[in-house]
């Protein structure tokens, strides 16, 4: 059965690591819950140059289309779209990224300010034991961001800064790109060919 993977955009510089996760996770036939914060709408024009729709009836059809999507395995939902199935443990995903993850989103789910359905979906993830990852995006990290950090790591949620290595050798950002949501995809247990494994040669 095919897995059900929550992915949450925030503000937070990185906006090409998410939109290629749900490229990613399109592809290897995963449904996708998508969420979105209004500063993500700001951050797709000024990191991709497109616009984020505010109503997320656009966004999925748009995205349906951009990624060539099966019909209903992509669904968006609205910041305060309460109804919407990973609001509740009774229908929680699979798993859940929130790629790129703000330092504020970070520390409300640290806190577990659920007063967003981004926010509530991370609570629900957490409390119900299942994987929820984030993709923090700031330089340099503050004791406060640490600390909410670990607190996480704790609570059980896989903290993967985008960090890129290069021993892939990238030609361009894309490689850059791909070297990030390779990690992502492997924790989400994901098959993917965006790179060669550590050991093994490029076909």
């Amino acid at each position: 059965m095919n897995p059900t993977i929550a992915v949450a955009f925030t503000g937070a510089s990185g906006l090409p690591y998410g939109m290629r996760l749900v490229e990613c996770l399109i592809a290897a036939g995963a449904k996708v819950q998508l969420l979105y914060s209004p500063a993500a709408q700001v951050v797709a024009k000024q990191e991709m140059g497109f616009t984020l729709p505010s109503r997320p009836a656009e966004v999925e059809t748009d995205f349906t289309a951009r990624f060539n999507a099966a019909p209903g395995q992509l669904n968006v939902y609205g910041q305060q779209e309460w109804f919407a199935p990973l609001a509740s443990g009774s229908n929680p995903p699979d798993a859940y990224v929130i790629c790129p993850c703000t330092m504020g989103t970070l520390a409300k789910v640290a806190a577990g300010m659920a007063d967003d359905l981004i926010s509530r979906a991370a609570d629900v993830v957490l409390k119900e034991g299942r994987k929820l990852i984030l993709v923090p995006r700031e330089s340099p990290f503050s004791v406060i961001h640490l600390e909410n950090m670990l607190r996480l790591a704790r609570a059980g949620a896989v903290i993967l800064p985008p960090n890129p290595g290069f021993y892939h050798h990238p030609q361009d950002i894309n490689g850059v790109v791909d070297f990030v949501v390779a990690r992502i995809l492997d924790q989400l247990g994901v098959k993917h060919q965006l790179m060669a494994r550590w050991g093994e040669k490029s076909e």
